[in-house]
């Protein structure tokens, strides 16, 4: 199934003990291109985030957002300097008892002395901590997934009609070409016979000059080739994976044989028909451009 590159996804899930909540999105680009906005204690996640996700998508520019409130454990841990509050202890001791005066101290006093605390992170369990957004990223990702195909099946439809319009503009060149060279040779022949008035027209000579406008016009080999270019580009339609790449170089080499053919024709039907193709092809590229 093609899927477009453009897609959401979103999942909030408690898992061991953490609130996690992560939501991803894409865009058209030519490469896999990964950003993550992550709180600043998990810059760790990021590689394996990006990781995760490209053994998934292919092409897209994407970006995900992850938010973790731990639910259980604090992010930071307070301990108390202990040497240094017994020092402080010790020498208030002393100055009551030196100078005889009372020893007022209380534990929010003492609390104001600087460094009496220690702040500092609680050790990270990075592999916890993964196992747990891996969990949230796997249901964000399936949405995000069923997104991006349910819009891979519009750009099918649609590039599907566009290839059955082309079609049908090749079956009537092919129609149309060889009545091209009838009329040809018809309006050649009347032409001589006004400029000649009785003397008799050399037929091997007018099959001659038919011959050469119709190799000259002779189109064959190219609707040949856009047909086989029309049949690759359905079978990378009903397959599985990256096929954005591929379909855009078969839409430019559609694109080289209805120049051809304009370049060739001398009818203006004909000349109608490689303008319709040309439209179609390139509204082929535009939604081309969104298919990973």
């Amino acid at each position: 199934m093609i899927r477009s590159m453009t897609g959401y996804g979103r999942s909030q899930q408690t898992v061991d003990g953490m609130n996690i909540t992560l939501e991803i999105k894409s865009v058209n680009h030519r490469y896999f291109e990964f950003a993550a906005r992550l709180p600043r204690s998990y810059g760790f996640l990021e590689e394996k985030l990006k990781s995760f996700f490209s053994g998934i998508i292919s092409r897209g520019k994407v970006e995900c957002n992850v938010q973790i409130e731990a639910l259980e454990e604090p992010d930071t841990v307070i301990s108390v300097n202990h040497p240094l509050a017994k020092g402080y202890l010790d020498a208030y001791k002393e100055l009551s008892e030196t100078y005889s005066i009372e020893n007022d101290i209380t534990v929010s006093s003492l609390a104001r002395v600087s460094d009496i605390f220690a702040v500092r992170k609680q050790q990270t369990d990075e592999d916890k901590i993964w196992d747990a957004v891996s969990v949230v990223a796997a249901a964000a990702l399936d949405g995000f997934t069923a997104m991006r195909e349910r819009e891979g099946a519009k750009l099918k439809n649609d590039v599907n009609t566009r290839l059955d319009s082309i079609l049908d503009c090749v079956a009537f060149v092919e129609t149309r070409s060889p009545e091209t060279v009838k009329e040809y040779n018809a309006k050649l022949l009347s032409r001589l016979q006004e400029l000649l008035a009785d003397v008799s027209v050399d037929e091997q000579r007018l099959l001659t000059e038919a011959a050469i406008f119709a190799d000259k016009i002779a189109v064959a080999e190219e609707t040949v080739r856009l047909r086989s270019h029309i049949a690759q580009l359905r079978s990378f339609l009903d397959s599985d994976g990256a096929i954005g790449k591929k379909m855009d170089f078969l839409v430019q080499e559609l694109n080289r044989e209805a120049n051809t053919i304009g370049s060739k024709c001398q009818d203006v039907e004909i000349a109608r028909r490689v303008v319709d193709i040309k439209a179609e092809i390139e509204k082929i590229r535009e939604q081309i451009q969104n298919i990973e």
